[in-house]
């Protein structure tokens, strides 16, 4: 006990993730080596990394923050929710709304208030809900508080009613398809079916530059793991071991005494902010933001990413939305007539044969490893009768051999 005492947090809180750590080593690595790769190293060399390669990798590591934002209420608490790809578009868009406003006089109409898109529809004056997004802080604040904010207002009102199962997923899925569809009106003022895009510079930095580029593949790094340790803390806590009592028997929970909604809106809230930073990193190194992110489908790829890692681990949701991710990159050229028919088929195969997901897989092989072995050690080596049972059969079967021998006699 002196001993944990001592240990720094970190290494309390890593002490018993082997996985993790190897994660988060292969984390510092990737952001040390790849920048490094592609700024020092020429295009010719071998181990020279592409800018678009650097790029196609800081989008899946947001991916990958978002898919620990929906592993921390599905895996541990039980919430599914068909609507988490809203929380990481809204922080998409207040990402995108610094954006637009960094680019001033050098639009299409050069005009140094209004976006483009804004002066095309005639408006004649900033709406007040673009108000401060000329600044950094600001924007990082909305990217916070716009989907926290969204999360804290749907889970009191649902959680509160005790809407839970598929009557919670069903009503989450309509969140994010009821904001697809205000989202696609132009009098939002958002873009319109378009959305938000041309972005010029971040920080007065060109988003051209491979130097820029680099720093927001770090900065992904750096929030993934932020956004690990910051869930692992969450579910190794008292408060996690609550929350998987409310993931394995809510009303059982509630019947002990927990406010059931409390620790539920707790962590949806959280879940949503990191969704939310996930979308801000996510918008520079893509170059737009629209409301095709929206989208109900994006919601549902991020429940079978979860699903192919291994639920309720952490680590499997980063490896994953990594390996789902490449392979839609990969197939979607190859078969892109195919490709939902096969992400399907990928999320079916996963729950049949995979009920614990990628990470999983070596435990379930090692299982049956095992059971295989006994069963061959308990057929070459029958169980003898222990030394109390043989003595106690010796005199029997010396009866019985004594009684033959005066039989043959």
């Amino acid at each position: 006990m002196t001993q944990t005492k001592q240990l720094g947090p970190l290494t309390r809180l890593l002490m018993n993730d082997a996985a993790g750590r190897k994660l988060l080593l292969v984390l510092v690595l990737m952001a040390v080596f790849i920048p490094l790769s592609n700024l020092l190293l020429p295009e010719g060399s071998f181990f020279h990394v592409s800018t678009y390669t650097m790029t196609l990798l800081g989008k899946y590591l947001c991916y990958a923050l978002l898919a620990i934002a929906v592993d921390l209420i599905w895996g541990y608490c039980g919430i599914l929710s068909l609507g988490h790809g809203a929380f990481f578009a809204l922080g998409g868009y207040a990402m995108g709304m610094y954006l637009m406003r960094q680019i001033g006089d050098r639009g299409v109409y050069g005009n140094p208030e209004l976006p483009d898109f804004m002066v095309f529809l005639n408006w004649t004056e900033l709406p007040w809900y673009w108000l401060g997004f000329d600044q950094f802080w600001f924007a990082m604040l909305m990217v916070l508080l716009a989907p926290g904010i969204l999360a804290f207002v749907f889970g009191a009102l649902a959680f509160r009613s005790r809407v839970t199962g598929v009557y919670l997923s069903i009503i989450t899925q309509a969140l994010t398809y009821a904001l697809l569809l205000a989202f696609f009106r132009n009098d939002m003022g958002f873009g319109g079916n378009n959305g938000l895009t041309d972005f010029k510079d971040i920080l007065g930095y060109s988003l051209q530059s491979d130097n820029t580029r680099a720093v927001l593949f770090v900065a992904s790094v750096l929030a993934l793991i932020l956004g690990y340790l910051i869930s692992r803390f969450i579910v190794t806590s008292k408060l996690g071991r609550v929350l998987v009592a409310i993931r394995d028997s809510e009303s059982r929970a509630r019947f002990l005494g927990y406010r059931v909604e409390h620790y539920k809106l707790f962590v949806f809230v959280v879940s949503s902010m990191l969704a939310g930073v996930a979308g801000a990193l996510y918008v520079p190194q893509v170059g737009i933001i629209n409301p095709g992110e929206f989208a109900p489908i994006n919601s549902i790829e991020i429940i079978i990413w979860v699903a192919v890692g291994g639920r309720g681990t952490l680590f499997g949701a980063v490896i994953g939305a990594m390996l789902v991710n490449y392979a839609k990159t990969y197939f979607t050229g190859a078969f892109a007539e195919l490709w939902l028919f096969m992400l399907g088929g990928l999320f079916v195969l996963t729950t049949l044969y995979l009920p614990k997901g990628v990470v999983g897989l070596w435990a379930q092989l090692k299982e049956k490893y095992q059971q295989k072995k006994h069963q061959a050690e308990a057929e070459d080596n029958p169980p003898a009768l222990n030394t109390e049972t043989q003595s106690k059969a010796a005199p029997e079967q010396q009866d019985k051999l004594n009684f033959v021998q005066g039989e043959k006699v």
